[in-house]
């Protein structure tokens, strides 16, 4: 999840980068879980020293149609520095198949995005084995939601390993004055998830079964450099990356700046609008997105390339900017056919407030007559989204049996305003060249990215001209768009096709 207005790009470029060193730490398997073996185990003090000891529960459920039953482990991997010192406790937790041959069942790794976000979103919105159920016919009630078994996880298909970056969820950083330097950057990022995923592997007796990474938002461009770093620090080759909702470059997202950017986010505004006017329908969808694409790419990109029309020809852009995503032509032609979807006049309509997160969800405007953006609260994020905290809490309380003084931190906003994004010397990292490379040093990589087809904050379109654009290992590319937005799966009939094409994804 990508926290404020992720449309509004602010690079980090002040921050020192520094690699992460995470040294691996002597572990050895009882249970199946990581433990330390060290004659004097590591002090912990201040937040870290509230982190229980690991819990194992053990479960059964049907999902995907197949009863099982499976453990559950809530609980840390210390990550350490070149010298053995700890430098965080990373908290997961992990769901494992039991009798399962581990040489064929997949392992599929989570983080979520932000940078700054805890994987609760993914946990109890996707693939977990149970899920956060909203009211229907009110899905911004996050008040009345409930935690209920999710028939749809994706337990179903693999075992599962859920990931919160230090400074997330319940990873604590043992010095936090550090931290910014340690963790808060693509780079060092990419080494400890890495590092997190191979302690977990190497003491679960895992490190050669499939492997997938997933990741949501910011977790796309994420999932790219952890693989990576997977492959350079690690050795491990995986056999698929999972991406939903997905940044893929910052830089494709910066409508103030790229009009390619600001093309992605047309053929989105489109099909909110006719969503909204009940045009969408099983059948006709594809169809629809796939105009909507060819006109942004085409004929609406084009004049945004060219000499800004004037006169009739002017009139005649805005008209057709009007046409296709439903705002007024004024407010078009006051925004010179480029509508900002942040901007008020976008967003409010009718005394409803809309969201980033999808363009067909909306709310009471609480500033109906038009204020600065910054005081129009988003309602997805701001609303309805905060309830995944507190019920990641509450489960992992009452049915993982792991509990702490901690609050669980689904949202940091202190780590996005100081992430790195920096590329060693590079302005800004660019993880498209890293994708295409993974893609051909290996052929066994498989990619599926899944977007939201009313998502502003990443576009669909943004997913096939990245894929469109790939030399080799295109075909190894699966694009899939669902009705919904960024957390598309939040509405039940996406989630649960969302499951079954990654069922079919992780089949071997």
């Amino acid at each position: 999840m990508w926290p404020g207005l992720p449309l509004c790009l602010a690079l980090c470029l002040s921050t020192t980068s520094a690699l992460a060193a995470t040294a691996p730490a002597p572990t050895r398997a009882e249970a199946g879980q990581p433990a330390q073996t060290s004659d004097a185990p590591d002090t912990f003090h201040d937040a870290a020293a509230l982190l229980p000891k690991d819990s194992v529960t053990h479960h059964n459920g049907t999902f995907g149609g197949q009863k099982m039953t499976y453990t559950a482990t809530a609980g840390t991997l210390t990550l350490r520095d070149d010298a053995g010192k700890p430098t965080a406790r990373m908290f997961y937790t992990a769901y494992t198949r039991d009798g399962a041959d581990p040489a064929h069942r997949p392992v599929v790794y989570f983080f979520n995005g932000g940078p700054g976000a805890g994987t609760a979103y993914l946990h109890l919105g996707a693939a977990g084995p149970v899920m956060l159920d909203f009211p229907t016919g009110n899905p911004a009630d996050g008040a009345n939601a409930q935690i209920k078994p999710n028939p749809e996880s994706w337990l179903g298909a693999a075992d599962l390993v859920f990931l919160d970056a230090p400074g997330t969820g319940w990873s604590v950083p043992t010095d936090p004055k550090q931290a910014d330097k340690q963790f808060y950057g693509v780079k060092q990022d990419a080494k400890t998830f890495a590092k997190a995923i191979q302690l977990w592997a190497n003491a679960n007796k895992r490190l050669t079964s499939p492997r997938y990474l997933a990741g949501e938002s910011y977790g796309g461009l994420r999932a790219i450099e952890v693989a990576n770093a997977l492959a350079e620090d690690q050795h491990i080759l995986l056999n698929g990356i999972i991406m939903v909702s997905p940044a893929l470059d910052m830089t494709l997202l910066d409508t103030e700046n790229d009009i390619l950017a600001e093309a992605f986010v047309l053929p989105t505004l489109e099909a909110a609008n006719l969503a909204l006017q009940h045009k969408l329908t099983p059948e006709n969808t594809a169809q629809h997105l796939d105009k909507a694409y060819q006109y942004a790419m085409g004929p609406y990109l084009s004049t945004l390339a060219g000499t800004p029309p004037t006169g009739d020809d002017a009139e005649d852009f805005y008209e057709a900017v009007a046409n296709h995503t439903g705002i007024e032509q004024d407010i078009i032609a006051k925004q010179r056919g480029m509508p900002r979807p942040e901007a008020h006049d976008i967003r409010s309509r009718d005394g409803r407030l809309y969201s980033l997160y999808d363009a067909t969800l909306s709310i009471a405007d609480p500033f109906p007559e038009g204020v600065d953006n910054g005081e129009s609260p988003e309602p997805t994020l701001d609303g309805f989204g905060h309830a995944y905290g507190s019920a990641f809490e509450h489960y992992a309380t009452t049915e993982l049996r792991y509990q702490t003084e901690l609050s669980y931190n689904l949202l940091n906003y202190a780590i996005s305003q100081a992430w790195d994004y920096r590329d060693t010397n590079a302005p800004i990292v660019r993880p498209i060249p890293t994708l295409r490379r993974l893609l051909a040093l290996n052929p066994t990589l498989r990619v599926f990215i899944a977007n939201g087809a009313y998502d502003l904050v990443c576009p669909y379109a943004s997913s096939r001209w990245v894929a469109e654009h790939i030399p080799v290992g295109r075909s190894r590319i699966g694009l899939h768009v669902y009705p919904g937005g960024h957390m598309l799966y939040t509405r039940p009939d996406s989630r649960a096709a969302l499951a079954r094409d990654v069922r079919t994804f992780l089949a071997p």
